[in-house]
């Protein structure tokens, strides 16, 4: 079946201007909608369940069989198709590395786990206040990596589906249940999880390589700078600390998490 776009060369056109004030966190609060630039994030889209309310191409950029199938994935869900300008593209998509195809997608945040029912080899990962979008699109992308359950964002986190987070995440935002809790209620799931509750400080005294972690576990990270609140710091079961021996204390955030979930993760990780 024959796809007929609708063709938009206008930058005014209301379409075009709804699609581009997704880029405010606002509005992305608002409709529950989100962008996801590039062929490559599309297909990990459709390979995980999510159906596009549109998918925008550059008119002229769909000659590749992935493009055409993507396309025809599209109008089978349903979705808005619209074929637009290189001058429009490019008011929409990204000044680096600009992708010629990009799709809408409604959001979704998985229900909290709960800690009677999470399977003895899971492990999860929170972080709490974490404030840098591509800090959190790396660490999506490592828990995806690494087979982690879920990402629970504790309390005021930056938006996950924030483009720059969205670009970081290189599709694992479509693979990985993100999951939003305030602070108290996730203190209430720390008190009832059955396995090792696993904080990294710099405080701690026991090097995060010999901790022998009983399963399931949980890792939480803080943000960037203040580190994790004494009140999650103080539930944790165990503190570790990545041992360093230049002059700095810390690690950025990403390679922090990177580090902890392998070593927890390393045993059931096989090549």
């Amino acid at each position: 079946m024959t796809v007929l776009p609708k063709v938009i060369t206008s930058l005014t056109n209301d379409r075009i201007k709804a699609i581009r004030a997704l880029e405010m966190r606002k509005v992305r609060k608002e409709t529950g909608l989100f962008v996801a630039e590039g062929a490559s994030l599309l297909v990990t889209a459709r390979d995980n369940g999510f159906a596009p309310q549109t998918i925008l191409y550059q008119a002229g950029s769909i000659e590749s069989g992935i493009a055409k199938g993507l396309v025809a994935w599209a109008h089978k869900q349903g979705a808005e198709i619209l074929e637009v300008s290189a001058q429009v593209l490019g008011k929409l998509a990204s000044k680096d590395n600009p992708q010629t195809m990009l799709g809408v997608f409604k959001q979704k945040f998985a229900p909290a786990p709960n800690a009677a029912k999470v399977a003895d080899d899971a492990t999860w990962l929170a972080l709490e206040e974490v404030r840098d979008p591509g800090n959190l699109g790396t660490i999506i992308r490592t828990c995806d990596a690494v087979g982690v359950s879920g990402v629970i964002l504790v309390g005021a986190c930056c938006d996950p589906y924030a483009l720059e987070t969205i670009r970081a995440t290189m599709g694992s935002i479509f693979a990985m249940p993100i999951i939003k809790m305030e602070r108290e209620a996730f203190l209430s799931l720390v008190r009832d999880w059955p396995g090792d509750v696993v904080a990294t400080k710099i405080e701690a005294r026991e090097d995060f390589r010999k901790h022998v972690y009983k399963s399931p576990e949980l890792v939480v990270m803080g943000s960037e700078g203040p580190g994790l609140s004494p009140a999650l710091a103080a539930a944790a079961t165990c503190r570790v600390k990545i041992p360093m021996s230049g002059r700095l204390d810390s690690l950025n955030l990403a390679i922090a998490t990177a580090l902890t979930l392998y070593q927890i993760r390393g045993r059931h990780l096989k090549l």
